[in-house]
């Protein structure tokens, strides 16, 4: 499994960073205007407390400006600690595993530190074509930090200490 990880410090609340990642809205607010994730059948409104560990919530296709389907996620909630932590293990259509952890941690003095690792494996297919992992690593490396540029924009930085 390759993985990759990513922290950044934020100067809102851990409570409202948690509240506000664990919607889908709040989801795709961090990913515009780069990918938009849609709403699986059924869930329009819920949050990430509104899932079963171990049920799957449904499909999510991933969506390239918004408009293109490139990838699907067959969403699927592991673990959840709110309001610190989650942890969703799905399969995408260019992923035999992709798991997702999300760790908000609240600083001294105020503010939090929001914490992703992504693992994955991808399909028997595309680990036969040579670099594939590294690329995809590198997509999802990128990926996340435009999401925590854009958290950074929506929650403040943390004043210097």
């Amino acid at each position: 499994m390759r993985t990759v990880t990513r922290t950044t410090e934020l100067a809102a609340p851990a409570e409202r960073v948690w509240e506000r990642a664990t919607t889908l809205a709040g989801v795709n607010q961090e990913l515009r205007p780069i990918l938009r994730m849609t709403v699986p059948r059924g869930m329009s409104g819920a949050t990430l407390a509104d899932l079963s560990p171990g049920v799957p919530a449904g499909r999510s296709w991933l969506l390239l400006g918004g408009l293109i389907p490139v990838d699907f996620d067959d969403l699927c909630l592991a673990e959840i600690e709110p309001p610190r932590r989650f942890l969703e293990r799905s399969r995408m259509a260019t992923m035999e595993l992709w798991e997702h952890e999300r760790v908000v941690e609240p600083l001294p003095g105020g503010g939090c530190a929001i914490t992703d690792t992504l693992g994955f494996v991808l399909r028997s297919p595309l680990r036969m074509v040579p670099g594939a992992a590294a690329l995809t690593a590198a997509i999802v490396t990128r990926l996340f930090a435009h999401r925590h540029r854009r958290l950074v924009v929506m929650h403040g930085a943390p004043s210097p200490r």
